[in-house]
């Protein structure tokens, strides 16, 4: 079988979220399955690390039509960890300061979206299924549909979308089907691309594809409801017979203790005693007061109030009273960025801000830190509370998408649990789960490495979901090992 999987961003090349760990670590196991060849498609962004521009090969080149405009398409290719990458290439589309939020982003992902398409005759490579990743990519069903539907070579080629965040849409005026795409108005109706008279990339991508997979089957739950939706709620119910919720993996070989090179010190599930010495490390890496029994809170995230940050500055000044040391790591909305600095300066034996992205530190934090904070408002996936546990470091998170399905809320009646949850999206729900986790730290220390040791010994691997990406391509192309 023949998997095409299309992303914006992919790690090692670029990456600005969860999508970027996911298009590398999800093709790179489902490769191992000997009867399926996936190869990912990506822009070639001009920000590509000089390591891998260097060993990328031209291909092919041609041209195709765009709307009006008859426009330039270069194909490179690159194989790593037994995966071949296409990377289109123009760069009037991806010789950019930054992925996204660009003026013409409608056009640049409709020019990518048509360039797969189109290079498929000519790399003479036609896939049984096309794997699409959120907006970006979401208009490939459409047009398989409606503009190349008379191509024989292309017609069967069945189609999954993955979303990966549902608020990021894709919407834009309806001319650009025509002036962008080159098509008319077939596909402009409600079970279509139309959203509130404009084109909503995303529903497209929803209604023309013959599987939608979300990263959390919570998150494929609630976006089923206006809460969580962000206004397509209903289509996802109209598609609900082909929604499927699939947890994302981690990557264990980036994200080990046992061998991470930014750590210091090196640790197991089965000998803890040098992850007390990367909290020392990391306290006077961070000029906080050396002590390895004082209870550790680390967050690792994007500054938003997706992410419930209005929460935690909501709870900063009592919970600066305790005895604790809470490192933050992030960039995000100033207002966050601002308020941490605040309570740094307010509280320097206690504080750090580290407004940076930094992914040394990063790993740093999660091998160092007692306990991890994820108070997000929704999450479809969430990897970061994965890989604390992954360091043993236990999450404290809300009930929300992935964060549920995660993380096991602590039972003092049986010991068992991988972390401490709230149900409600409220300060005052999260500070008691807050005080429990601190209270079990400080008084039973026997549950709380009990905790650590069934967090560390989770199965996260994408063994697992790749099996069940797997099984859908089987379902729907028929094609069997």
């Amino acid at each position: 079988m023949k998997v095409l999987y299309t992303a914006a961003e992919a790690a090692p090349f670029f990456k600005t979220g969860g999508l970027g760990d996911v298009a590398y670590a999800l093709p790179k196991e489902i490769a191992k399955d000997s009867s399926i060849d996936i190869r990912v498609a990506l822009p070639y962004y001009s920000s590509i690390p000089e390591e891998y521009s260097e060993q990328i090969e031209d291909v092919r080149h041609f041209r195709f039509q765009l709307g009006n405009k008859n426009v330039y398409c270069g194909i490179k290719q690159l194989e790593l960890d037994g995966v071949i990458y296409y990377f289109i290439d123009n760069l009037a589309y991806f010789d950019r300061p930054e992925l996204y939020g660009q003026w013409d982003d409608g056009e640049r992902f409709a020019y990518f979206s048509l360039a797969i398409i189109e290079m498929l005759e000519v790399i003479e490579w036609i896939p049984d299924v096309i794997h699409t990743n959120d907006w970006q990519t979401a208009m490939i069903p459409v047009m398989l549909v409606d503009r190349y539907h008379w191509k024989e070579p292309l017609k069967d080629i069945r189609k999954v979308i993955s979303i990966h965040n549902i608020r990021f849409q894709g919407i834009y005026p309806p001319n650009i089907l025509q002036n962008v795409f080159g098509t008319g108005f077939n596909t402009f109706t409600e079970d279509g691309v139309r959203d509130n008279g404009n084109v909503n990339y995303l529903k497209g991508g929803i209604n023309f594809s013959d599987r939608v997979t979300t990263v959390s089957p919570t998150y494929a739950e609630e976006i089923m409801t206006p809460e969580f939706g962000e206004g397509l709620d209903a289509v996802i119910r109209h598609n609900g017979w082909k929604v499927r919720g699939i947890i994302n993996g981690i990557d264990y070989d980036l994200n080990d203790p046992g061998t991470d090179p930014h750590l210091s010190y090196h640790y197991n599930a089965d000998d803890l005693s040098n992850k007390f010495k990367n909290k020392e490390a990391l306290q006077e890496e961070l000029g906080l007061p050396v002590d390895k029994d004082i209870f550790m809170i680390g967050v690792v995230s994007r500054l938003t109030d997706q992410k419930g940050f209005q929460l935690v500055e909501a709870a900063l000044e009592e919970l600066l009273q305790t005895e604790v040391q809470i490192v933050v790591l992030g960039t995000g909305e100033p207002q966050f960025e601002h308020s941490f600095r605040y309570f740094q300066d307010r509280y320097p034996d206690k504080m750090r801000a580290l407004i940076q992205f930094d992914i040394g530190l990063a790993q740093r934090i999660y091998a160092a830190s007692d306990a991890f904070l994820m108070p997000s408002a929704f999450e479809p996936c969430g990897l970061s509370q994965m890989i604390s546990m992954r360091y043993g470091t236990l999450p404290i998170v809300h009930e929300t998408g992935g964060l549920q399905d995660t993380v096991q809320p602590y039972n003092q009646y049986t010991g068992e649990g991988t972390g401490f949850t709230f149900s409600r999206f409220d300060r005052d729900d999260m500070l008691p789960a807050i005080y429990h986790a601190m209270h079990v730290y400080y008084n039973d220390k026997k549950a709380w490495y009990g905790m650590v040791d069934q967090a560390m010994n989770a199965d996260f691997t994408w063994r697992d979901p790749a099996k069940e990406y797997i099984q859908i391509y089987r379902e729907i192309t028929g094609i069997e090992d």
